[in-house]
């Protein structure tokens, strides 16, 4: 494979920024930051925190919560569809426990700045129990894709499909064991990629999991997870899928590579690498960073933008670094 270089470009810092298990989710040229927290098992708050993408330096705007938001939460996940942004459940409340909604989706319209609660059509239909440090994506169409996360007790390996036409979750088979939570899924041209995670005894890594949308069949893409031909083992990451040089790839960047001893509430040992994965011709190759580059993290989130020229970048933020502390930084990402 070709060399590729990350060359990356810090937007923002600031203290009102710092949190982790947080969602940051692209609406056309704005990253719309929601949830997480400071202190652990303390969600932040409810509010949105926007940082302008194509500005030369970068404005963050906070927009205060209006009566109809969801409550405060931490490991919630997002998605965008349509201009919209999607949020299934997450923890919070007195007990931290996962949020009760009746498989509903919360969404936020950017163009009216309008908190939306979808029911499922049948509230008597199976949906997706509550969960913490699942992960969501989308068609780019009209279908919402859930999977894995944190339940009350264990883990899960659900996967979950959500038309939000006819609004209608929809079980799908289970991905490969282990369940996990702190997994990452992506789609591209009818299939889902899922990798990492965390089965409650080890991080995962050294496969790619590929669901096709068509045969409702899963397969498996192996390879070493040495950090030389391959990337580590790892969870809390990112995955996205990535347009470089007209070509598409699979981008799985930083991640806790072996746990904290004290789980949730503290920080283990975080990677700071970024690997691309050739869809169409296999291969992994490590993008070595050009200059400045993002502490290492886990914890985070992340997500696919345009630059000005139309080009296809990644935007990160926040998240655990290795001592401990919830970071407030924004950075763009652009392969070269």
């Amino acid at each position: 494979m070709p060399a590729i270089t990350a060359k990356w470009t810090r937007l923002a810092s600031s203290a009102r920024l710092q949190r982790s298990s947080q969602t940051l989710s692209v609406v056309q040229n704005q990253a719309f930051i929601f949830g997480g927290e400071l202190q652990p098992r303390q969600p932040v708050d409810n509010q949105f925190d926007v940082v302008e993408l194509l500005t030369t330096s970068a404005t963050v705007q906070t927009i205060p919560a209006s009566k109809d938001a969801p409550s405060p939460r931490v490991g919630s996940s997002s998605t965008v569809l349509n201009n919209t942004i999607f949020y299934y459940s997450g923890r919070g409340g007195v007990a931290m426990a996962p949020i009760e909604e009746k498989g509903s989706l919360w969404s936020f319209n950017p163009a009216t700045s309008q908190w939306k609660l979808t029911a499922p059509a049948d509230a008597a239909a199976p949906y997706p129990e509550p969960r913490s440090y699942h992960t969501m994506t989308s068609d780019g169409s009209n279908t919402i894709f859930l999977h894995a996360g944190c339940p009350q007790q264990g883990r899960l390996s659900d996967l979950w499909s959500f038309d939000i036409n006819d609004k209608v979750w929809r079980s799908l088979p289970a991905a490969p064991d282990p369940p996990r939570g702190g997994a990452s899924i992506t789609y591209s041209a009818g299939k889902l990629y899922r990798m990492n995670g965390f089965d409650g005894r080890t991080e995962q890594g050294g496969y790619v999991d590929v669901f096709d949308l068509e045969s409702e069949a899963w397969s498996t893409i192996t390879y070493p997870s040495d950090g030389k031909s391959g990337p580590e083992a790892r969870s809390v990451g990112a995955l996205l899928s990535l347009e470089i040089d007209h070509k598409r790839y699979l981008i799985t960047l930083f991640g806790e590579h072996d746990p904290s001893s004290l789980g949730h509430s503290g920080a283990g040992k975080m990677l700071g690498n970024v690997w691309a994965y050739d869809i169409t011709g296999g291969g992994w190759t490590e993008l070595k960073a050009d200059g400045n580059a993002p502490q290492p993290r886990g914890w985070f989130d992340a997500d696919v933008a345009k630059d000005a020229k139309g080009k296809e970048v990644i935007v990160v933020h926040g998240g655990l670094a290795e001592d401990n502390s919830r970071l407030g930084d924004v950075w763009i990402m652009e392969a070269v």
